[in-house]
C-alpha cells in the first residue's frame, strides 16, 4: 500500500506541476492583452484630440480652398479627405505593429483591394 500511495502522490505532483505552466501562460496572456488595452486607451487620450483638431483644421482650410477655387469640389476634397479620414483611436494591434497608424487618411479611390480599410 505504501508504494501505491507514493506512486499516486508522485503522479499528483507531476500533474499539478504539468498543468500549472499552462494556467500561468493563460493568465500571462490575459495580463499581456490587458496591458496593451490600457496602453492603447492612454495613447488614444492623447492621439484622438490631436486628430480631431487636425480634421477640423482640414475642414476649415478645405472650405477656404473651395471658396477660393470658385466652388471646385475636387480642390476641397483634396484638402478635406486626408484630414478627415484615417484613424481616430489607437488600438492594441497598432501598438504591436500589426496594423499601421494612419494619421493622414488615404483617398478611398486610391485604396483598391484593402478590404479592411474600406
Amino acid at each position: 500500500m505504501t508504494s501505491l500511495r507514493k506512486t499516486s502522490a508522485l503522479l499528483a505532483c507531476i500533474l499539478a506541476f504539468g498543468l500549472a505552466p499552462g494556467t500561468a501562460r493563460a493568465e500571462e496572456s490575459a495580463a499581456y492583452e490587458a496591458g496593451f488595452g490600457a496602453l492603447s486607451a492612454f495613447c488614444s487620450l492623447i492621439y484622438a484630440p490631436v486628430k480631431v483638431v487636425y480634421a477640423l483644421g482640414g475642414v476649415i482650410v478645405g472650405g477656404f480652398a473651395w471658396a477660393l477655387s470658385a466652388g471646385d469640389n475636387d480642390v476641397a476634397s483634396a484638402v478635406i479627405t486626408p484630414a478627415v479620414r484615417g484613424d481616430y483611436v489607437i488600438t492594441p494591434d497598432m501598438l504591436r505593429g500589426e496594423k499601421p497608424i494612419e494619421f493622414i487618411g488615404r483617398n478611398p479611390d486610391d485604396v483598391r483591394g484593402d478590404a479592411e480599410y474600406l
